[in-house]
């Protein structure tokens, strides 16, 4: 899927110390999609950092061409986000 990363997701990115790469293969390939509001979804994954396990997600605005990357984060408390299948 071809996306685009806004410059505040470039930002956060940065700020939050996640690297390019990571966040590519997170959009690539997620783990799992939820819907999140307005036209937005997550893309979300369960990642190893040096610190722990992690959920790294990036909330993906649809309703623009191409869709765009508007946030990029990780959170510790999966269970929270996680969607068991």
């Amino acid at each position: 899927m071809k996306l685009r990363l806004t410059l505040h997701a470039l930002e956060q990115m940065e700020r939050r110390g996640l690297e390019r790469a990571l966040v590519e293969r997170l959009i690539e390939s997620p783990q799992q999609e939820r819907e999140a509001r307005l036209g937005r979804v997550a893309l979300q994954s369960k990642v190893n950092f040096p610190d722990g396990e992690y959920l790294l997600r990036a909330i993906v605005d649809r309703r623009i061409e191409p869709p765009s990357v508007v946030t990029v984060y990780r959170r510790r408390y999966i269970a929270k986000y996680w969607r068991q299948e």
